[in-house]
């Protein structure tokens, strides 16, 4: 009963939470808000939710990160490819290696294997929390893809850090030549793991719905078990189960696009995925500040490891921290551009530092960081304490929260005013999917009439039936196909349409409702109507 009750609490401080962030004007992202209702929560409450890590990493992670990587445009992250990698992965070692020594150097007492664990678990970005900043900070699109993309895989690079450095604390002993190879083993191991998962349940579910037709919750429910699916297998195989679920969720989009399921199901899957997605992201954060009471507790005990007295020190650590951070980050996003530039034939021009310094203050910690660190072991192989795991504990999560309040305070003063380069303009592609889209229709249309109409005394009616569908198609391949000044009038039209159409199906809905609050109209045949109506408003708010 206990635990029911701490479930639906969690669910009430998310769902308070969105609200709380809707009402203060300020930009200020939910997770803060999340982060500081969990600690209220911790200091009300007398209860303390036991954080597993692999229970963490299991229940929370994969549909997260598998859905980032579905919705995440291909295209964009492809394109940037080169400069994902180089932040996923050149950026993991090199913020490993400066960080470790750094915190090692400043804090003595935390011996150098675990403090290069400690730079490893706060080295990766968390796509969940860049994910909450982009939603109150006007970031560009491109910026927000390579991010995006960057915090999608630099997770299994950080994390396998982690686990070498763990294990060079435990032994004693570390091996470059092993750590490169099982790296390659973790991260091949764990896309293949997510692709050949997903594809072959795709595959199943494809087949069996080809013969005995689709139901629709049973689609919607496996998509929400192919993350888990992959996750496990990943880690039965001793893989990142972190990269195959990135790897399903990529992997998801290419299956999507053979068009075989039915449009009531994909927008049935997408109210759910949207529902627990945003209350995923809100009970980690809510969960994040409900320990943040308890490790505050400790923290005067924990001051004493760092060989000071006045709590005040972990602050400072903190800070320190969170600056090496972004020096380390500012520098290695410089460099990258730089090369970046140098390879499209640009080597004179220098990179924007406003850019540079935006990404820099975008690389937002979360709940990779938070589970990470609590992996830690408790003992070392001789049973003594692993030393200065409370104190790493405290500064992981102290990195997490500065790292959320610095960007929501930096990003919009670096972005305004900035000038980004002109993003793409995709409407010639629009216009020409429209066009092909449309003929496809109008052809289908006529083989439809002329099969229905064979045979039939009655067959003017199907003419004309099929004529009004077909005129309606060909006035969009018109519009489509006009000049340049047309379509900028067209646009227009569809836009000042598009607002009347709106609130016309408004009013319509408004006029069912109170002819069922009146009884004049049944609930079932009044859900029909107003289902329609919902779908057609989807189209044009969508």
């Amino acid at each position: 009963m206990e635990t029911i009750t701490i479930v639906l609490l969690l669910l009430l401080a998310v769902i308070v939470s969105g609200i709380v962030s809707r009402i203060v004007p300020l930009p200020i992202p939910r997770p803060l808000f999340q982060i500081a209702l969990g600690a209220a929560i911790g200091l009300v409450a007398d209860w303390r939710v036991e954080l597993d890590p692999e229970i963490f990493f299991l229940l929370f992670l994969p549909p997260l990160l598998f859905l980032d990587g579905w919705r995440i445009p291909r295209e964009e992250l492809f394109k940037d490819g080169k400069t994902v990698l180089e932040l996923a992965l050149g950026l993991v070692v090199f913020t490993v290696v400066g960080m470790g020594f750094f915190i090692n150097w400043m804090i003595p007492s935390i011996p150098l294997p675990v403090a290069f664990a400690l730079a490893a678990v706060v080295s990766p970005t968390d796509p969940i929390a860049v994910s909450a900043i982009a939603q109150r900070v006007p970031i560009p699109k491109r910026m927000m893809h390579i991010l995006e993309g960057e915090s999608l895989l630099n997770d299994a690079s950080g994390l396998v850090c982690l686990r070498f450095a763990i294990a060079a604390a435990l032994t004693g002993a570390f091996s470059i030549q092993n750590a490169a190879l099982n790296f390659l083993w973790v991260a091949l191991g764990g896309i293949a793991a997510g692709i050949g998962t997903t594809w072959a349940i795709a595959r199943a579910k494809s087949l069996v719905s080809r013969h005995y037709g689709e139901d629709g919750g049973a689609q919607v429910l496996i998509s929400l078990l192919i993350p888990f699916a992959s996750y496990l297998v990943a880690e039965h195989l001793h893989c990142s189960g972190i990269l195959a679920a990135v790897a399903a969720g990529l992997t998801m989009g290419f299956v999507e696009t053979s068009g075989e399921v039915a449009a009531t199901t994909r927008i049935r899957r997408t109210g759910i995925w949207d529902t627990i997605q945003f209350t995923a992201n809100g009970i980690i954060f809510v969960l994040l500040g409900e320990q943040l009471p308890a490790i505050l507790a400790g923290a005067a005990k924990t001051v004493q490891l760092t060989g000071h007295h006045e709590p005040w020190w972990l602050a400072i650590y903190v800070g320190a921290i969170n600056l090496g951070l972004a020096l380390l980050r500012f520098l290695w996003v410089w460099l990258s551009f730089r090369l970046t530039l140098f390879r499209a034939g640009e080597w004179r021009r220098t990179p924007n530092w406003r850019v540079v310094a935006a990404m820099s203050f975008a690389g937002v910690r979360g709940a990779i960081t938070l589970a990470g660190v609590l992996t830690l072991p408790l003992a070392m192989a001789d049973g003594s304490p692993f030393p200065a795991r409370d104190l790493a504990i405290f500064l992981a999560m102290g990195v997490t929260i500065v790292s959320l309040i610095v960007a929501s305070i930096g990003l919009p003063l670096l972005l305004r005013g900035l000038t980004m380069p002109q993003e793409p303009s995709y409407l010639a592609e629009e216009d020409a999917a429209r066009i092909a889209a449309a003929q496809a229709a109008i052809a289908a249309v006529e083989r439809a009439e002329h099969a229905m109409a064979e045979g039939q005394d009655d067959a003017d009616i199907y003419v004309a039936a099929a004529a009004r569908i077909m005129d309606t198609y060909r006035l969009r391949i018109e519009n489509r196909q006009a000049d340049a000044g047309a379509r900028r009038s067209q646009r227009k039209l569809e836009s000042i349409e598009r607002e009347l159409r709106l609130a016309a199906l408004k009013a319509e809905r408004t006029a069912i409702f109170k002819m069922v609050r009146r009884r004049e109209l049944g609930s079932e045949v009044a859900r029909k109507l107003v289902r329609e109506l919902d779908l057609l408003e989807a189209r044009y708010v969508g």
